[in-house]
This record gives C-alpha cells, sequence and structure tokens, in this order.
C-alpha cells in the first residue's frame, strides 16, 4: 500500500466519517447511544479474538509477538470503555487511543500487503480504536473530569517505563522503544536513537492537551443554560 496514495486516504476518509457521524446521531437521538456503544464494544472484541487465533495459531506464542504494543493495550481499553462506560478508562482510552492508533493509521507498519487478512485487520483493529473512543467521548456516553489529559499522559508514561524494562531485559522492540519501526513514521523527524525518545515523549504531551481541547470546550458547553 502507498503511503498517502489512492487507497490509504479513501481508508483514512471512511473511519474519519464514521468516527464523526457516530457521535453526531447519537447525540441526536438519531439511533440508541447505550445499543451503538455496545456494539461497537462487541465488534472490536470479536476482531481482536478473531485475530489472536489467526496469528497465535500461525506464529505460535514468542517474545516478539506478545500484546504489548500500545494500539494492543488500547484496543481492550476501547472495549471495557464502550461496554462499562467508566470514565476513568474512557479518558485513557481517549488520549492514547487516538495517539496510537491514530498514528499507526497515518503511518501504517503493515505486517503483509494489502489485501491480506493482516492488513485488512490492521485498519478494523485501528480504526475500531480511533471510532470507539471518539464515540465515547462525543456521542455523550461520559463525561470526562478535570485533568483527564494529564493523568493520561503519566499512565502512558508509566506503561512505557514497564514496556521499556520488558524490552531491556527480553531483547523486544514494543512500542519502538529500542528502535524505529521500518516504515517511514514521525520518530524519522526526531533524532536517532535514544535520543528520539524525549521529544517523542514532548509530543505526545503536546497531541494529549490538543486532544483535551475539544473536551473542554464540550464541557463549557453543556453547562450553559
Amino acid at each position: 500500500m502507498k503511503l498517502f496514495g489512492p487507497l490509504h486516504l479513501t481508508l483514512l476518509a471512511a473511519i474519519a466519517t464514521v468516527a464523526a457521524a457516530l457521535p453526531w446521531l447519537c447525540r441526536r437521538g438519531v439511533v440508541s447511544s447505550r445499543a451503538t456503544r455496545l456494539a461497537a464494544g462487541w465488534a472490536l472484541l470479536l476482531n481482536e479474538l478473531v485475530w489472536w487465533i489467526f496469528r497465535y495459531s500461525h506464529e505460535g506464542i514468542h517474545l516478539p509477538n506478545l500484546p504489548l504494543q500500545l494500539c494492543d493495550l488500547t484496543v481492550w481499553l476501547a472495549v471495557l470503555a464502550c461496554l462499562t462506560a467508566r470514565p476513568s478508562i474512557s479518558e485513557f482510552a481517549y488520549f492514547a487511543g487516538i495517539g496510537g492508533a491514530g498514528m499507526a493509521l497515518l503511518t501504517p507498519d503493515l505486517w503483509s500487503p494489502w489485501p491480506s487478512y493482516p492488513a485488512i485487520y490492521f485498519f478494523i483493529a485501528h480504526g475500531g480504536i480511533v471510532i470507539a473512543v471518539a464515540l465515547m467521548a462525543f456521542g455523550g456516553m461520559v463525561r470526562f473530569r478535570p485533568g483527564a489529559w494529564w493523568r493520561s499522559y503519566c499512565l502512558l508514561v508509566a506503561y512505557a517505563a514497564l514496556v521499556g524494562a520488558f524490552n531491556a531485559l527480553c531483547g523486544s522492540n514494543y512500542m519502538y522503544l529500542c528502535r524505529k519501526p521500518a516504515s517511514a513514521t514521525l520518530l524519522d523527524k526526531l533524532g536517532p536513537w535514544p535520543w528520539y525518545l524525549l521529544p517523542a515523549a514532548a509530543v505526545a504531551l503536546c497531541f494529549f492537551w490538543l486532544l483535551w481541547l475539544p473536551i473542554r470546550w464540550q464541557g463549557r458547553n453543556h453547562t450553559r443554560p
């Protein structure tokens, strides 16, 4: 798949359209909010289980393919957010999900060429994360609490520290903490390893704050008489 080629742009546009339309439909009562979030949660869960069965039946389980990437975490957080509507889960799922899955969609690191099942799964899973967390954040499902962006960032740093320790012990490269992905990404602009880790953390902090702005403005609009 060519980066930002016609197919890639079409997939991005489709995901963005659904992520914008579903919350709008829910907020206006066109579709049931509860049924929509539950359907999104169960669909994500089923898609992930099918992928696990496919992947581990073909590859087996070993250190380089454990589900420890950020998007592996956020897909399950998105599932829990949709099924439980808990603010604490929804907040971290929103910030980490948009940040991680959104970047993955923009610069996909595909395991096999399109239209193989792994490539299709990649866009369904990452696009599903973006759609699910947008639904929770903007569909009137849950009210985010003050400081959500900062708490979510601290949780991200803590998870990265745990994954980094695992990488150091096992020689793996989860979250691309030890080397950059083979495909082109924003990390290519941030310097060599390990120096790109600090600007990447700063970029993530700024991005979380930017993601907080529409949530904060949305909350202000709710308080108007």
